[in-house]
């Protein structure tokens, strides 16, 4: 097994303090910048494509074909989407219309958080550490990146490459176990991403610090007929079979367990079991392996039931109809996804509208996290919030609302907080304190309340079979009157002079 550096504990709080520093500095508002950090990250991975594959194998035992496909591709497409619209996300953009508040402009625009905790699993170690690190990048933070210390091959890579193609001020990596990690969690973070999701909540919940957090997508268990069990294992078994001929032990196309105490872990569910193993169940603690192994007749409070089991083990469990199935997803924690299949269109669409999840699939598995502009995200303890597309882009960064409310705008919703006397000696023959609308300060006025409630929006018609008390003019004379007071109000400010002065006669 490789190793990495642990970061020294007293280096962590200034690595934080420089990234905040950096963040601070505005360095990472240009969007020109974020684009090419964006594009490094790409370039990156691109130039040290064969790296990142051994470095795989050495964690892993993972296959070439596997890294590219699972680790690598999906980062490069999260570059290419974020590069191409970033500078669109980032423009801040007018809300919906409502004439009480039109004059003000009101804006929202997408500002980072700040400093972002980035924390990455094993299982794949590069695209869930890069493609949010994409993410963050394009929304203006800083970053640090803590990899996985089960894959320390790749932590080593990722902590060699970082600082030399993105900017050291801004993107900083922290290694380390347990230690290290607590006292990263001991620092105020403005966004966390990381797969330990409760130990950090708790962390995190000192600081009122925003997480965002996912289980995994890999399939763990099959609901089947119960009359139709021994069909489908009997299926799985030759399709077992075609992958691994010469046996799964020796095959290059089989990846290892993480480590020597994730491999025990396996074995001991497997030696629990009540299930039926039909074959694999073989574990090497040694040489980190798992054979793939398939369960079958496995009840949903099986050992095997009890928790994510990340690693090769496929559990059947059997069920008289879709109700029951149904019924035993819905009784468990939801999952990041539920895969279904059938060519019936009815059958699919009661799976579809009867769970909750992540994402539902229909005849396939996990392809959707490779489908550009699709969110990758759980619910409830399967996850929150959202990786990959301009979701991820929404992670990293919080709406910031603005509004700039004119000064002959203000004459109108407040006259007597505006010295109109100047104003008013233009124009003697109109009393814009009159027109004006009261609406926030004492003293207060029935007619002021009566403006106010003919200003608010209409409601919807009213359902049928209700009455109610019919509606008058009332609400169109007041907003006449409202409409000639901004009229009023624009004309007796400079807005207006200079607007007539400047109108051809």
């Amino acid at each position: 097994m490789s190793t990495v550096a642990y970061t020294p504990a007293d280096e962590i709080p200034k690595i934080h303090t420089r990234a905040r520093q950096a963040y601070r500095s505005g360095k990472a508002k240009s969007v020109e910048f974020r684009k090419q950090q964006i594009a490094q990250v790409g370039y990156m991975l691109k130039d040290n494509e064969e790296r990142f594959v051994q470095a795989a194998k050495q964690d892993l035992g993972r296959p070439e074909i596997e890294t590219v496909l699972i680790d690598l591709s999906a980062v490069y497409i999260d570059v290419k989407l974020f590069y191409d619209n970033v500078e669109k996300w980032t423009k801040s953009r007018r809300v919906g219309f409502n004439l009480n508040f039109a004059p003000m402009s009101p804006r929202v625009k997408a500002e980072p958080k700040g400093v972002v905790l980035l924390i990455g699993p094993y299982n794949a170690p590069v695209f869930l550490l890069m493609s949010p690190l994409v993410g963050a990048i394009a929304g203006g933070n800083a970053v640090v990146l803590k990899p996985s210390e089960h894959s320390p091959a790749t932590a080593a890579l990722i902590t060699e490459l970082v600082p030399k193609y993105l900017d050291p001020d801004l993107v900083h990596v922290i290694n380390g176990g347990v230690p290290e990690t607590a006292a990263i969690l001991e620092l105020p973070w403005d966004h966390r991403s990381t797969r330990v999701g409760r130990i950090v909540a708790q962390a995190a919940g000192k600081h009122l610090t925003p997480l965002t957090l996912e289980a995994c997508v890999c399939p763990e268990y099959v609901l089947v007929p119960r009359d139709f069990q021994d069909t489908f294992v009997a299926a799985v078994h030759e399709v077992y079979k075609s992958f691994y001929p010469d046996g799964p032990k020796n095959s290059d196309s089989l990846s290892r367990m993480v480590s020597e105490a994730h491999a025990a872990r396996i074995k001991k569910l497997l030696d629990e079991t009540k299930g039926t193993i039909l074959f694999g169940g073989d574990v090497d603690i040694l040489e980190r392996y798992v054979g793939p192994t398939l369960v079958k007749d496995v009840k949903p409070d099986d050992a095997l039931m009890s928790e994510e089991i990340f690693g090769p083990v496929l559990l059947v469990v059997p069920v008289n109809d879709l109700d029951e199935a149904l019924e035993i997803i819905r009784s468990r924690d939801k999952p990041l996804a539920v895969y279904t299949f059938s060519p019936d269109s009815t059958f699919l669409a009661k799976v579809f509208d009867n769970t909750e999840s992540g994402a539902v699939l229909a005849n396939e598995v996990f392809i959707h996290l490779g489908v550009p502009g699709l969110p990758a995200g759980g619910v409830g303890a399967s996850g929150y919030g959202y990786y990959t597309g301009k979701e991820m882009f929404d992670q990293f960064t919080h709406l910031r609302v603005s509004l700039n409310n004119p000064s002959w705008y203000v004459i109108v919703l407040e006259p007597q907080v505006v010295p109109l006397r100047a104003l008013m000696s233009e124009s003697p023959l109109v009393r814009v304190d009159k027109i004006g609308f009261r609406f926030r300060f004492p003293p207060y006025k029935k007619e002021n309340l009566k403006q106010l409630r003919a200003l608010s929006p209409a409601l919807p018609p009213r359902p049928k079979g209700k009455s109610g008390p019919a509606q008058n003019g009332q609400r169109w004379a007041t907003w006449l009157a409202f409409i000639l007071a901004g009229a009023v109000s624009f004309m007796l400010t400079g807005y207006g002079r200079d607007f007539v002065k400047g109108y051809p006669t």
